[in-house]
């Protein structure tokens, strides 16, 4: 009996149990696919074979993090739970059902529904894993190979982590209805809160909110000076500030709006107003988690997009596309492959001088040709903690003092196959006195190298074992581990940040909707007691679509006010970024931003018409 009680209340509130199941699936889905990235060997390996073991930690640390989110989303979504039914459960207790079998029926509905809600949701996650990884790939220009969206490790680990987490909820839920009276039971909702209303200590708080979230701010200003000791303090300041602005700061606000009249009284202000300074009271806690979950989801994925800008900076940092030293039949069917877009040339001689200890190699180069061809190189420098390069010319005045090596002649060394030769640039009678064989190097530039890198990649490969075949070449003089030719770079570069754009874009729309429904299900879990207010409301004549403004800007600004400190946290947040990784973290913020403002609206939509809906029931 108690059962078919049960399933016709569950049958009842349908729509907030969908909710409440696809949040849960949503959840686990969310876990697994990044189980399955964080575990997934291949992935690793194939993606990140350089920086294999700080991506393991960076992972590591990620599953960490995922971990407590999912965590406390679990549960604010038991507490919704709970307030649907505990009334329910109430009236059979007061119509004589035994304590024992209220307990086993609230233990073994909650885990029956968290349980169902995992297996659904691992099945989604191998198919959202393998879509997300091959849109994200497509898009971003990953380079992630061997990556399949089923990952038995990881569906153990989702199974068993969510597993223990329902199994607990259940135990608390269980315990929580059994040691609770009837009347606590039916009239849970009625129970007042008590708010602190020691206006020093408000004040003070006030205060020294704002002062710790401006001494964090200035922190990761300054994070190149302080160094190590920029992120504890900033860790501590903008916590404790966060916690300290929600709980004050912005109380005082509204009792400054509730003290002009003229605003207090139009419309449902005053109702409103009262409303949320009861809300900031009891979500103090809540705010500042999810305004500084807010602040790690959109800096994830913000600082995850702008790794694709050290690719750019891998292509910035090297002028010439390919370096050709010579040409087969294999490198000129391959050359025609590749959208040449100007070609410089120059020749030289390599002649070995000296004996012994003072053996070197010297690079004889006529003087017309650097004068004559522009040979271009990129020159490096640091311009307000942001890597910047400059294109500039070898001249023949650069090697005009034979004991300065300077950078011109590293460049120009740099496009032979002897980078630890020296170059020297003479008229040209004295090199044609130079008996050694004549060796041309021919420097390519290309269209739109990113979308042709693997023909560039292919031909600047052919050239090098080309040359490398050739017995007239000294192989033990030859350094071609191509480590200086662009596509080598680029290579490098994109193959140690494609994880990391991968997981802060993943990582980052994980936690952002993991934080948003913990903020609609805290919201949510409170309108039973809340449905009074508005019933009253509408009892003495207010117009339901007073009612339902009034609603949304309540809910409005609960979501504001976290986003917005949130948004002020990241903008200073990435400037530590900036100076860590050299690069411009503010480039195309635009992206991010546009990304989380919509998913966090359709949550907030969401949260608005399920308030509604549970406390605006028709009364004609």
């Amino acid at each position: 009996m108690l059962w078919k009680l049960s399933l016709t209340g569950i049958k009842s509130r349908f729509k907030d149990y969908l909710v409440l199941f696809s949040g849960l699936t949503f959840a686990s889905a969310i876990f697994y696919m990044f189980m399955t990235l964080a575990t997934n060997p291949a992935f690793l390996k194939g993606s990140l074979s350089i920086a294999f073991k700080i991506t393991q930690i960076v992972f590591g640390f990620g599953i960490a993090l995922l971990s407590i989110i999912t965590f406390v989303y679990i549960v604010y979504a038991n507490s919704f739970l709970l307030s649907m039914r505990q009334k329910d459960y109430g009236m059979y207790m007061m119509l004589g059902a035994r304590t024992s079998k209220i307990g086993r029926l609230i233990f073994t509905e909650t885990l029956v529904v968290g349980l169902l809600a995992t297996l659904l949701g691992t099945v989604l996650g191998v198919g959202l894993t393998q879509g997300v990884s091959s849109v994200l790939i497509s898009q971003l220009g990953l380079q992630i190979h061997k990556f399949v969206g089923f990952y038995l490790p990881a569906l153990l680990w989702t199974i068993a982590f969510f597993a223990i987490l329902f199994f607990l909820a259940a135990f608390w839920n269980r315990h929580k209805l059994v040691k609770s009276n009837v009347i606590n039971l039916l009239h849970e909702d009625q129970k007042p809160v008590k708010l602190h209303r020691n206006k020093l200590w408000k004040f003070i708080e006030a205060i020294l909110g704002i002062a710790l979230l401006a001494i964090g701010y200035w922190a990761m200003m300054h994070a190149a000076k302080l160094g190590t000791k920029t992120i504890p303090i900033a860790f501590f300041t903008i916590v404790f500030g966060s916690y300290f602005t929600f709980d004050s700061f912005f109380t005082a606000i509204i009792d400054l709006l509730r003290k002009n009249l003229a605003y207090k009284y139009k419309k449902l202000h005053s109702f409103t107003l009262g409303q949320l300074k009861f809300r900031l009271s009891d979500y103090t806690r809540i705010l500042s988690t999810v305004s500084l979950l807010f602040a790690l989801a959109l800096g994830a994925i913000t600082v995850g997009l702008n790794f694709n800008n050290m690719t750019e900076q891998a292509m910035q940092s090297t002028y010439y596309d390919v370096v050709l030293y010579g040409h087969n039949k294999k490198v000129d069917n391959q050359l025609r492959k590749v959208s040449v877009k100007s070609t410089t040339t120059f020749d030289y001689k390599m002649v070995v001088e000296g004996k012994g200890k003072e053996k070197a190699r010297v690079l004889y180069i006529p003087e017309n040709q650097i004068k004559n061809n522009q040979i271009m190189y990129q020159h490096y420098s640091r311009k307000n903690d942001v890597n910047h390069y400059d294109t500039k010319r070898i001249k023949v005045s650069d090697f005009k003092n034979k004991t300065d090596f300077n950078e011109a002649q590293y460049q120009l060394v740099s496009l032979t196959p002897y980078i630890d030769a020296q170059a020297r640039v003479v008229p040209e009678t004295q090199y044609n006195q130079v008996k050694a064989k004549v060796n041309k190097i021919e420097l390519l530039r290309v269209n739109d190298f990113r979308s042709n890198f693997n023909n560039i990649e292919k031909l600047q490969n052919l050239s090098a074992t080309q040359m490398m075949s050739s017995p007239e070449v000294d192989k033990d003089a030859v350094n071609v581990n191509l480590s200086n030719s662009k596509s080598a770079q680029y290579r490098l570069v994109s193959s140690m940040t494609s994880g990391f754009e991968f997981m802060g874009f993943f990582l980052g729309l994980a936690f952002l909707a993991m934080l948003a429904s913990t903020l609609m299900f805290k919201v949510l879990s409170g309108a039973n007691s809340d449905k009074p207010r508005y019933q009253m409301l509408w009892k003495v004549g207010t117009r339901k679509s007073l009612l339902k403004a009034s609603i949304a800007k309540e809910i409005g600004i609960l979501f504001a006010l976290p986003a917005a400190l949130g948004v002020v946290d990241v903008l200073f947040g990435l400037q530590l970024f900036k100076s860590i990784l050299g690069m411009n973290t503010y480039d195309k913020l635009w992206i991010p931003f546009t990304i989380f403002g919509v998913l966090y609206v359709l949550y907030y939509l969401l949260t608005v018409v399920l308030y509604q809906h549970i406390v605006l029931q028709k009364e004609d």
